[in-house]
């Protein structure tokens, strides 16, 4: 087995049959041990549109398939609003305004969305990786409220910075439908209002750390920075 960040968790293939000596304290401590080194990691991305986190997400889930073959859990609500704009149900055309605008989305939505997905995926053992989640104050209590059903710690938030410019000149160049300046300037005052405090109700939480990583290098600059904050 792949060895465990840290150092503390090494091989465990003598311990796959525990000694009977030592009884049931020995065989509990076991379990917490075996537990421990089993549950996945928990990864938080946040970037205005534009940051390039979802291709650092990616290289991330590349990087900890190679390094310890773990199943991912990966949870992108962006991706299931544009499902819901594509289906052509009364919700989606809500959605697809709300969008246009350059609103965030409810919470009760939102929250929804990421909640079922855990509930029909979610075991001890994948890696679990947040884009775009939680994005409010209120999504970031029911955030917490499910790291503390799961019992998942040590969750590491990580955030690419850029500036507003550089994030409108980024999104004016790749031209998606919904990337209207106009749209782009109220995405980042929203971005600004609200998710930066959603993300800083963490700091300074016992089980979080917030990683803060310069956006405005190369692609590949990005990666080994994060890589590096995450002490891999």
């Amino acid at each position: 087995m792949p060895e465990r960040r840290g150092g503390n968790f090494q091989k465990i293939t003598t311990l796959q049959t525990p000694p009977q000596q030592g009884g049931e304290l020995f065989d509990f401590e076991y379990k917490i041990l075996y537990s421990y080194w089993m549950q996945g990691d928990t990864y938080v991305f946040f970037g205005m549109v534009g940051s390039g986190k979802g291709t650092q997400v990616k290289l991330l889930m590349d990087f900890l398939k190679v390094r310890d073959g773990k199943e991912i859990i990966y949870i992108y609500p962006g991706s299931e609003y544009r499902k819901l704009v594509d289906s052509g149900s009364y919700t989606g055309s809500l959605v697809k305004d709300s969008l246009a605008r350059g609103e965030l989305q409810p919470d009760f939505l939102t929250n929804s969305i990421f909640t079922n997905i855990l509930i029909n995926s979610l075991t001890n053992e994948e890696h679990l990786i947040s884009d775009g989640y939680p994005r409010t104050i209120s999504q970031s209590q029911t955030f917490e409220s499910m790291v503390n059903f799961y019992k998942r710690g040590n969750v590491k938030m990580i955030y690419i910075e850029v500036s507003k410019e550089e994030s409108m000149k980024r999104n004016m160049l790749r031209g998606r439908g919904d990337d209207t300046e106009k749209g782009l300037a109220k995405r980042f005052d929203e971005y600004i209002n609200k998710v930066i405090p959603a993300m800083d109700y963490f700091k300074d939480k016992e089980g979080y750390e917030l990683l803060s990583i310069n956006g405005e290098q190369s692609v590949e600059d990005v990666h080994k920075d994060i890589i590096k904050a995450l002490s891999f």
